[in-house]
């Protein structure tokens, strides 16, 4: 078991206490002492990297208008500040781990958007990127030396071919699929291996049986509590 060991991710912050994808979600989160904070980023029709996991602003924010036709400005004001950009997160994050999830499948262009604003705030160091396959190759070609979590949702392995271009360094799938199988696989294959969403405490404790390396919940608080009681 490694328990001990296992990276406690905040899924878009803290998001059972307070609205995802925000700075006070961010924050809560780092409070509870997680090791990392998941956000989601796409760029503004300005093309300014902000927090968001959604294409609008409907499911939160009762806005429904596309990010791709808003700049930032307006972004913030038809939210009241509540969406930050990327800019701002990095600042709230003070030196904290940030798992840069980019759900807009961005191309070369946006991805190195993406990555001059981390370089921009001194935060490469502290910051990887994860999602498919043609994000992450995206992230690769805008930043060699980039950390990347390739996200994979099927139990066939990543060919190597892909594997060779993207350059992981971990892993990262839905947690259905993991079993202590696919983690030693993972690990013959020199790889960590990370999981999301498990939120019950039974998946929790199933996954760190396992032995993965990394688990992105949307209950920070109770992996926390797991990972302490085995301490």
């Amino acid at each position: 078991m490694r328990m001990q060991n296992v990276t406690v991710v905040g899924h878009r912050g803290d998001p059972y206490r307070v609205r995802e994808n925000t700075l006070a979600s961010l924050r809560s989160a780092r409070a509870l002492g997680v090791d990392a904070v998941e956000i989601d980023v796409r760029l503004s029709a300005d093309g300014v990297p902000v927090v968001l996991h959604d294409a609008t602003l409907k499911r939160l924010w009762e806005h429904d208008r596309p990010l791709a036709a808003l700049s930032a400005a307006e972004v913030r004001g038809l939210t009241a500040g509540g969406v930050p950009t990327l800019a701002e997160a990095l600042d709230a994050g003070e030196g904290s781990r940030l798992m840069l999830d980019l759900p807009g499948a961005p191309d070369v262009r946006a991805a190195r958007r993406i990555v001059d604003v981390v370089r921009a705030c001194g935060a490469e160091d502290r910051v990887y990127y994860c999602a498919g396959a043609s994000a992450m190759l995206a992230v690769r070609a805008a930043d060699p030396a980039a950390e990347i979590a390739l996200t994979w949702t099927t139990l066939a392995p990543p060919r190597p071919g892909l594997l060779a271009a993207v350059r992981p360094r971990w892993l990262n799938y839905r947690f259905p699929l993991v079993d202590r199988a696919l983690a030693e696989r993972v690990h013959r294959a020199g790889l960590l291996l990370s999981v999301w969403t498990p939120d019950t405490r039974r998946s929790l404790r199933r996954l760190l049986d396992a032995g993965v390396d990394s688990i992105t919940t949307n209950r920070p608080d109770v992996l926390l509590s797991l990972r302490s009681a085995q301490g």
